[in-house]
């Protein structure tokens, strides 16, 4: 049986592109990347009108659950 692996970035914490490497296998995903040939969105979860969360999927199989979206 495969183990389905999470991984949680805070987009705040990665460079000012937003671009980051996997945790897994290092695959660079990047918002401005809309092929979907790196990674697919599974899920958006909002707060109100805002973004809260985003929960991609890489190509590896990882789950990434993005935050940092919403400002303190």
């Amino acid at each position: 049986m495969k183990r389905l692996m999470l991984y949680e970035i805070d987009l705040t914490k990665t460079d000012r592109t937003g671009a980051f490497p996997c945790p897994k296998c290092g695959a660079v995903i990047s918002p401005a990347d809309e092929s979907q040939n790196v990674y697919s969105i599974l899920e958006k979860k909002l707060k109100g009108n805002s973004l809260e969360k985003l929960i991609i999927q890489c190509k590896c199989g990882s789950e990434i659950h993005l935050v940092g979206f919403l400002k303190p």
